[in-house]
């Protein structure tokens, strides 16, 4: 199922642009447009759940355990001090796009996270980053 409205469902189906790392029948990995970090990558199903609620327990499986393989890629490539993993469920948790979808941002010593002053960065820049996470997958 796709919801012609959503960027995520328009991503899967390949009508929007986007640096993809992973995908399977299931799931798709690929690189946030407004990093926190360089790395910030997105593990979304490729059916649209709007939430953890509503996620069979089959995908959320899936979907993290695409999770687990891109923390460790973003470690070998990238080498950030840490990976901060966040999956926000409802406006209240700052879920801005309500299609399933879990962040893995690469952290720094000192670093504070700020989802709101994320940066926009070039496809191009997303691409190569998306490269080299992908070849440690």
């Amino acid at each position: 199922m796709y919801k012609e409205s959503c960027i995520f469902c328009r991503i899967v189906r390949k009508e929007a642009p986007s640096s993809i790392i992973y995908e399977d029948d299931d799931v798709l990995a690929f690189m946030d447009i407004r990093p926190v970090s360089e790395g910030h990558t997105l593990v979304i199903s490729k059916r649209h759940y709007e939430n953890i609620y509503d996620v069979p327990r089959t995908i959320i499986c899936k979907i993290y355990e695409i999770v687990k393989r891109v923390a460790i890629a973003l470690r070998e490539t990238i080498k950030p001090d840490g990976i901060s993993i966040v999956q926000q469920n409802g406006a209240a948790a700052n879920q801005d796009i309500f299609h399933i979808h879990v962040h893995l941002i690469p952290r720094y010593d000192g670093q504070k996270m700020r989802f709101g002053e994320a940066n926009s960065i070039p496809r191009e820049k997303l691409d190569l980053v998306a490269k080299k996470i992908k070849s440690a997958l």
